[in-house]
């Protein structure tokens, strides 16, 4: 039927670009920060057996009580507070932003920041306000204090570490930003694996806070869980918002399973820091380039030709992101996951050549 999508579908749903994954077969894939490393494989023949014995022809249960007891106790929820489940963060970041969606809502973030935050008001019809953070990657605290009491935002976004710069906000002026939020403040911990420090513990201390966090992170990229973590009167409504079933039940029988395994992940983590000081203090002694510092498993790095240098990647087969035109502050910046040794040094050996640095780079 001719004519279909520009009759029912909204124009600025059809002006819009769907959200590309670019194909990864043959690549050394760096582009998505996921953990390069997989469980070992007894544990992956034991969760096929725990994933054998799952009942597909039913309904999860729709509360996920075990689950989130499991996520609260492993992940030190203070007592008093709630959790509500989601198909990644994605899902929470559409949930919440619904939830707040009636006439002349706003949302804030910093910018650049993860671009769902954007692309969820724009999609749930709410205004979007952005901050620009500072030179250096901060947050300007005259500006967002500025545009809080102009736009009396229904929630501010704060990514803690920030995606894709990488560093943590001072805990100051999160501190000043919770106090003069007049609503919900969520601090979004996706790379808290790597970055360690936390807002979780200080849930208690603030009424407006929210802490979001998910399992992709930790290594489990495939399973798609993120968790909110909030007072329950908050947590309430948002389950009104939910879609009911929204986590599978092979997710939630493999969470379960990698949650007793925690100490795994928590290694596999360690190996990624540790790696990350390595990659980072390789570009830092490469000439033309400028790496910044990060707490996340991710390294955003400014090059002269962003162009010139993703040809000469694609070429070696390495896959990373350019993030240049994405924002005026990341002119000439691109963005590389912390792999295995083996493919942060293809990945190192091959950004040599784009710049034209001679010398062992990869001696590290």
């Amino acid at each position: 039927m001719s004519g279909v999508p520009e009759r029912v579908i909204r124009p600025d749903v059809r002006a819009m670009s769907a959200y590309h994954v670019p194909d990864a077969t043959g690549y050394v894939k760096l582009d998505a920060m996921e953990n390069p490393y997989r469980l070992p494989e007894a544990l992956r023949e034991e969760l096929g057996r725990r994933l054998a014995a799952v009942s597909l022809n039913r309904y999860p249960v729709p509360t996920y009580a075990a689950l989130k007891d499991a996520i609260a106790t492993g992940q030190h929820v203070p007592d008093g507070f709630s959790l509500v489940l989601g198909n990644g963060s994605d899902e929470l970041i559409s949930i919440l932003t619904t939830a707040v969606a009636q006439p002349g809502a706003r949302v804030l973030a910093p910018l650049p920041a993860f671009v769902m935050y954007e692309l969820s008001a724009r999609l749930a019809g709410v205004e979007f306000i952005g901050v620009p953070l500072t030179e250096r990657f901060e947050l300007d605290l005259p500006a967002m204090s500025a545009a809080i009491a102009a736009y009396q935002p229904a929630i501010v976004w704060l990514p803690y570490p920030n995606n894709p710069t990488g560093n943590c906000f001072d805990d100051a002026v999160v501190a000043e930003v919770l106090r003069v939020a007049p609503g919900l403040v969520v601090v979004d911990e996706a790379y808290q694996p790597f970055a360690q420090d936390s807002w979780m513990s200080r849930l208690p201390e603030h009424p407006n806070l929210a802490v979001m966090r998910t399992v992709s992170k930790l290594g489990l990229a495939g399973l798609r869980l993120g968790y909110l973590a909030a007072r329950p009167d908050l947590v309430a409504e948002l389950d009104k918002v939910r879609p009911p079933y929204n986590v599978n039940v092979l997710t939630e029988a493999a969470v379960l399973y990698a949650l007793e395994h925690a100490d795994t992940l928590d290694a596999q983590a360690d190996r990624i820091r540790a790696a990350r000081r390595g990659l980072y203090d390789a570009l830092a002694r490469m000439p033309g380039v400028q790496p910044f510092p990060t707490r996340a498993n991710f390294i955003l790095f400014r090059v002269a030709d962003p162009a010139r240098a993703m040809a000469t990647l694609r070429q070696r087969r390495v896959l990373i992101k350019d993030v240049s035109r994405m924002h005026p502050l990341l002119a000439g910046c691109l963005r590389v996951t912390v792999g295995t040794l083996e493919e942060n040094r293809a990945f190192v050996e091959a950004l040599a050549e784009a710049v034209g640095a001679d010398g062992a780079w990869t001696d590290f």
